[in-house]
């Protein structure tokens, strides 16, 4: 059973009024206007923290959760190893399971946390981090990271050696990234379609090569979720500024990586955690 948590403010954040259905189907998904073609949310009448509210749950009372979905694209039921899991709880198991048939050892799939588009990827990298760096191998590695003018920023590292990313901490060979392209806020996919970005291989560096990287299919940014670094992002509607945690942006027309969402395992469950709300609001 998926623990249930109340949102935690912004400092300075005013309450909202929020519905008392936080988990939603495809149709709602699509209403609350996730549109991966235009790659733009709605905010009508609501400010950017209102709306992450609305999507991140609310009080207990209402029911919300903080469990990891499956998140199945109409048509692709067929064709993707979770197909017929659309809107189940995350179980850790499949994830061990799918990586066990790859040639990397690597497994990843689309999700839905509470209304957000995530990407969760199973990396073997405790089994590989003492190994050389070499192709197909793969493990999470941390590197600097710079804002688009070029300044430096922070690093990955940070992670482990700052008590402030504690919650953000490497573990059980699994990350959850905030899926909304920096670019003009597209939702990215994993391996949606089969080219040099996405093929089951592995290379180190995080370098613009083949290899499981998340790719956003409406303009070809690409990501990797293997290598963490530290990087500034910018809220579109505000122009205001903000350090976060993320995954690396290898190539296209994205100015720089996805932020990582902390999360925990409760027996096979994985569930995410509202630590950092906002830095998932850079779309707003």
């Amino acid at each position: 059973m998926a623990r249930r948590f109340k949102l935690r403010p912004l400092p300075g954040a005013q309450e909202e009024s929020l519905p008392n259905n936080p988990v939603i189907d495809r149709r709602e998904f699509m209403r609350h206007s996730f549109n991966t073609a235009a790659g733009v949310i709605t905010m009508a009448s609501l400010g950017s923290i209102g709306f992450a509210a609305l999507l991140m749950g609310t009080a207990e009372s209402s029911g919300g959760d903080t469990a990891v979905r499956f998140w199945v694209p109409t048509g692709a039921e067929d064709s993707a190893w979770y197909g017929d899991r659309h809107l189940e709880p995350m179980s850790y198991s499949a994830f061990t399971q799918a990586a066990s048939t790859s040639q990397t050892g690597m497994a990843g799939a689309q999700g839905v946390w509470s209304g957000l588009p995530v990407n969760v990827v199973y990396v073997p990298h405790d089994e590989n981090q003492n190994s050389p760096a070499i192709s197909d191998v793969p493990r999470f590695q941390y590197a600097d990271g710079y804002s688009e003018s070029g300044k430096y920023v922070g690093s990955g590292y940070e992670i482990e050696e700052d008590p402030l990313f504690s919650s953000l901490s490497i573990h059980d060979n699994l990350i959850v990234i905030f899926s909304r392209c920096t670019h003009l806020c597209c939702i990215p996919g994993w391996q949606l379609v089969q080219n040099d970005f996405t093929n089951d291989q592995w290379t180190p560096g995080a370098v613009d090569a083949g290899g499981n990287k998340l790719f956003c299919i409406c303009h070809s940014s690409r990501f990797d979720p293997t290598t963490i670094e530290k990087n500034r992002s910018r809220n579109r509607s505000t122009g205001s500024e903000f350090d976060f945690i993320g995954i690396r942006r290898t190539g296209g027309p994205a100015p720089y990586g996805l932020p990582l969402i902390p999360w925990t395992l409760t027996g096979d469950t994985i569930e995410a955690l509202p630590d950092f709300v906002d830095w998932y609001t850079y779309c707003d």
